[in-house]
């Protein structure tokens, strides 16, 4: 049994509570987009698990989206399919349904990762591809000097990638995705060259991560990092990230084919 909250989330995150300026923040980078495209190749009908807002579906495939959450099914544009009200671990579709599938900065917020990857391949003729963070490297990023919780929270959410590619079987590819520097999809690492960006309360408000830390944590860490921009201690050890076009952080693809 899976469970969900009273707007249908399941996992650790409430969406009802913490998703409503969600679409403005996460919105789809297109070079981003384009890895996630080149892995799913010249499949036609495409199952989108835990799909959100509906960040990277295109008109390129035909989508069938899977959203739990109805906050997240709310901010959906009417130019995109309904989502489907269904949770990873208990897909509504038959066996080899779709010609391939796809779950893009979800499969941490799923109650049983392993599960809901199996039911993908289940119901998946060709690739299952899976966007995520890797564990072991969430806590590289120079956030970790500012807000430790956050991201020792975000590593234990984050499925080990052993993980994944046992749920997922066949063969895996695992690729790192470079995260350019005006990355329009607001995830923690997409502000590595932009640090103020994350003194917003409502940027912070579209990682889940930051849901787990209390107020006076939020207040620390923007005080903080306040400090340090103002003093130019921020800048004498990440400045260089300003200027680098891209970053390699724990941001990767996953490909599996059976």
């Amino acid at each position: 049994m899976v469970m969900r909250t009273r707007d249908g989330s399941v996992g650790d995150v409430d969406y009802g509570t913490i998703g409503a300026g969600y679409a403005a923040w996460r919105r789809p980078d297109e070079r981003i987009a384009h890895v996630i495209a080149r892995a799913l190749g010249d499949a036609r009908t495409v199952l989108n698990v835990g799909a959100g807002t509906g960040s990277y579906e295109t008109a390129a495939h035909t989508i069938t989206a899977v959203e739990p959450s109805l906050a997240m099914r709310a901010q959906r544009p009417a130019e995109l399919a309904t989502a489907v009200e269904a949770v990873a671990e208990d897909l509504p579709f038959p066996d080899g349904r779709f010609d391939a599938s796809m779950t893009l900065f979800s499969v941490h917020q799923w109650s049983d990762a392993t599960a809901g990857l199996r039911e993908m391949r289940r119901v998946t003729r060709g690739p299952v591809v899976v966007l995520t963070c890797d564990p072991a490297r969430v806590r590289d990023f120079w956030l970790y000097e500012y807000a430790p919780d956050v991201l020792d929270t975000e590593a234990r959410r984050y499925p080990p990638l052993g993980q994944l590619t046992a749920a997922l079987g066949g063969t895996t590819t695992i690729q790192p995705v470079p995260i350019p520097l005006d990355c329009t999809d607001g995830f923690n690492e997409a502000y590595y060259g932009r640090p103020e960006l994350l003194l917003n309360p409502a940027a912070r408000q579209a990682c889940s991560a930051w849901s787990f830390i209390d107020d006076h944590a939020r207040q620390a860490f923007d005080t903080s990092l306040r400090r340090a921009l103002g003093s130019g201690t921020w800048d004498e050890a990440f400045g260089h990230l300003r200027n680098r076009p891209t970053y390699n952080g724990s941001l990767v693809l996953l490909r599996a084919t059976s």
